[in-house]
């Protein structure tokens, strides 16, 4: 273990110790301080975060989510914060099911706003009291959410132009699936090299 990381373990039991209500776990992963919350929780800590003398954390980097498909909270969304001050990062992560609103932060953040409008658009997840939360990367009647894992690859519908018509067409997609056997043997098993060495 590195002076560094002594040091960020120290860090993020002194943060602990000053807002235990509103974490649910704090961990170190690679050379980052993570704090898992609830969304409940979230605008409370952000706060605390961003104006609290030994946090400073005035910079959302950027937001993600982690579909993991199964369970009763299936998103994980994670919060990047940047601290000038003390030249770090810190993670927030929270699990929610994807029918649950949550918390924005625009009102505290203005970069959140395209970060969460980017997420709803993908994930499907809702913030509350978000300004403008509308479609940003997709198409006005685009449905669905096509960072999900049980989204198609291919989407719902096709879109073509009609020479005899003139117009574009939007059809309905089906995708007929024969069933595929696959060899997972590799082919260099067999080989004169691989028999050589």
């Amino acid at each position: 273990m590195t002076v560094k990381d002594n040091h960020l373990i120290s860090y993020a039991s002194s943060l602990y110790s000053k807002i235990p209500k509103y974490i649910d776990n704090i961990s170190l992963k690679n050379g980052k301080i993570v704090i898992s919350t609830r969304s409940d929780y979230v605008n409370l800590l952000e706060n605390f975060l961003h104006n609290h003398v030994a946090c400073q954390y005035f910079i959302l980097i950027d937001m993600t989510v982690i579909d993991r498909l199964t369970g009763k909270r299936r998103f994980e969304l994670v919060y990047f914060f940047r601290s000038l001050m003390f030249n770090n990062i810190i993670l927030v992560q929270l699990f929610t099911d994807g029918l649950t609103p949550i918390s924005s932060l625009t009102s505290q953040m203005r970069g959140a706003s395209w970060l969460e409008r980017e997420i709803w658009d993908m994930f499907g997840l809702a913030f509350s009291n978000h300004p403008d939360l509308r479609r940003i990367l997709t198409d006005y009647g685009f449905q669905g959410f096509p960072l999900r894992k049980d989204f198609p690859l291919t989407g719902f519908i096709e879109v073509r132009y009609d020479d005899e018509s003139k117009r574009v067409i939007y059809d309905s997609l089906e995708l007929s699936q024969e069933f595929r056997f696959f060899d997972f043997q590799s082919p260099w098993q067999n080989s004169e090299f691989h028999k050589n060495t």
